[in-house]
């Protein structure tokens, strides 16, 4: 309990530390760009930003300026002050300041809390604190970027400029924080994307709206194809249902009022039709289709359905947040005692699939509805109850470690969420399962029991890999763009060393292709170095020379370990064969 505590106060120290270097960047900002106003400015994940209406964008020569002043702000050890005040008052000084964005912050503060401003010398801002006692404790942080943000993160608000830093407390942390961040850039899904000729989004064609590629089709295809066999063996049945249909049925299930806002709306006619934002109301129109009986049950329909969701253009950001992308979605349809053991079955699925792509590292969390704040649910307290009790005992049954998270859940249901962790620590969606015993009642969703009465269906929302857009982000992302053996889309490149081996190689591709291998040749006329260093991220590189094409052999070079020497041609794909079959992992090596 000790170490906890003390956690706790390193992590607050940190948030006010963070949040405290954010307001003199705001003082910083305020006196080298008179005019400019004020958005807001907290402490985040390894630093902290602010928002700024500023007419000319911020650019790398303005960071150098501005880090100075702060740095001055921070030597003249100016005190934070806090003072209670009255809102006329507050607003007097906000009115002669122009600073209409806290005038509308301070118009928002319930009538039964205090207005509470934060000075430093002649700065003032509207701010709940806490913060450090002064200016000169602060002095270890970095600005790194600057992005478009909407105020409030509402669309229809203003564009302001949000400068975010990074801040720490020791000099070697944020060292480390911004060699990792240099890392991470050159692991960035959309870089690679363009450089392994995978995606493309184009915005003139429509913002969020992926084009895959040759390469990156293939990659989904692998993926796809897995999640279809795993599925299979486990007794899924697929499902293939229409991308529209019409706003009744969205009516019915309660998307229409708990997700109007983000769905595309389609006059047909007379008559409104809704662009999919996800299948489960296909699903349960497939269900039902007849009488069911409790002998079928449980019955799990499984489908690879692509979905739209309208998403404001701010928070789109490669393929990571899209307007269109493909659910592994399934649905399980069971009797009140099968729900344990169907969640957990779930659960083992998603670990195991996860694990294989080389994400063994997950965040877990069993997201509950804050049933004390938020009214837009449906169903009894009583069945919430009994929801979230399943969830938790499945987890706990199974010793893995989770966080229980209030006001997360579904409008119809709690869940159970897995987080992609990289080697980086960013976290990225991945498994959801969803309980839920209030749609079967809502919609009639029925079958004949075994004293022949009607019964209410328990139905499983879930979804493995999630929208497989974002799920192959997370995978360039963690392998750096070289994917393991039986994941990449091009497994070999075969790179004969002058024109006179050409025939050979062509032979050597075409026999790897009979053995099933995704192989390219490239004969061009280029040097060698220059061949091998085009296909750097492959698995492996079989070069031909003089000497290979006497021998009938081919020179195995393997990535990241450089030559491993010659062999026959039969002995590599034998070799190259089993370590496909196997499904390898990334190795620390492949993670480089």
């Amino acid at each position: 309990m000790r170490d906890e505590i003390s956690n706790k106060s390193d992590r607050l120290g940190l948030e006010e530390y963070r949040h405290s270097t954010a307001h003199v960047l705001a003082d910083a900002v305020k006196q080298l760009f008179p005019g400019t106003k004020l958005g807001i400015g907290p402490a985040i994940k390894n630093g902290f930003y602010y928002d700024f209406d500023q007419e000319s964008r911020f650019s790398d020569s303005d960071f150098v300026a501005i880090e100075k002043r702060m740095r001055e702000i921070i030597a003249k050890d100016l005190p934070f002050e806090r003072s209670v005040v009255s809102r006329e008052e507050a607003r007097r000084i906000f009115e002669a300041q122009g600073e209409s964005y806290k005038l509308e912050l301070l118009s928002k503060v319930p009538d039964d809390e205090e207005v509470v401003l934060y000075r430093h010398g002649d700065f003032v801002d509207l701010c709940r604190g806490p913060h450090v006692e002064s200016t000169g404790r602060l002095g270890v942080f970095k600005l790194t970027s600057v992005a478009g943000a909407y105020w409030l993160g509402d669309e229809h608000n203003p564009m302001l400029q949000r400068i975010y830093g990074a801040a720490f407390t020791d000099e070697r942390e944020l060292e480390e924080h911004l060699r990792l961040v240099e890392e991470a850039k050159k692991r960035d899904h959309r870089i690679l994307g363009r450089q392994l000729d995978l995606f493309s989004i184009d915005e003139e064609a429509g913002a969020g709206l992926v084009y895959w590629h040759p390469n990156g089709a293939m990659l989904k295809h692998i993926i796809e194809d897995f999640w279809l066999k795993e599925h299979l063996k486990r007794g899924y049945e697929l499902l293939s249902t229409p991308h529209i249909a019409k706003s009744s049925l969205w009516h019915a299930s309660g998307h229409y009022s708990y997700y109007k806002e983000n769905m595309y709306i389609l006059p047909v006619g007379n008559e409104e039709y809704v662009l999919k934002p996800m299948n489960c109301p296909m699903h349960l129109q497939v269900y039902r289709s007849r009488v069911r009986s409790y002998r079928e049950l449980p019955i799990r329909y499984a489908e690879l359905g692509t979905v739209y969701r309208r998403e404001r253009s701010g928070t789109l950001h490669g393929m990571f947040r899209v307007r269109g992308f493909t659910q592994d979605d399934a649905h399980i349809f069971c009797t009140p005692e099968q729900v344990e053991a169907e969640v957990g079955s779930v659960v083992d699925l998603a670990l195991h699939m996860l694990k294989v792509f080389g994400f063994e590292q997950l965040g877990i969390d069993l997201s509950l509805m804050d049933r004390g704040k938020r009214q837009d649910y449906i169903g009894d307290p009583e069945v919430w109850d009994r929801s979230e009790a399943i969830l938790r005992k499945v987890l706990q049954a199974k010793s893995l470690d989770f966080r229980e998270m209030l006001g997360e859940a579904a409008f119809y249901g709690p869940k159970i969420d897995f987080q992609l962790v990289d080697i980086y620590g960013h976290k990225q969606q991945g498994a959801t399962i969803q309980l839920d015993f209030n749609l079967p009642k809502r919609l009639d969703l029925d079958y004949i029991g075994s004293d022949g009465s009607e019964q209410h269906v328990v139905l499983i929302h879930r979804t493995i890999l999630g929208a497989l857009e974002r799920f192959v982000a997370a995978l360039i992302e963690s392998c750096g763009g070289a994917f393991p053996l039986w994941l990449s889309p091009k497994q070999i490149a075969v790179l004969p060393i002058t024109d006179t081996q050409h025939e050979f190689a062509s032979k050597v591709r075409d026999d790897l292709l009979d053995a099933g291998f995704r192989v390219l040749l490239d004969d061009r006329n280029e040097k060698l170095g220059f061949k091998i260093r085009e296909h750097t991220k492959l698995p492996y590189l079989l070069i031909i020379g003089k000497r290979e094409q006497a021998e009938g052999s081919v020179s195995v070079r393997r990535r990241f370990e450089g030559q491993i020497g010659a062999m026959k041609l039969d002995e590599f794909i034998s070799m190259a064969r089993e370590e496909a079959q196997k499904r390898v992992i990334f190795t620390e090596g492949d993670r480089r």
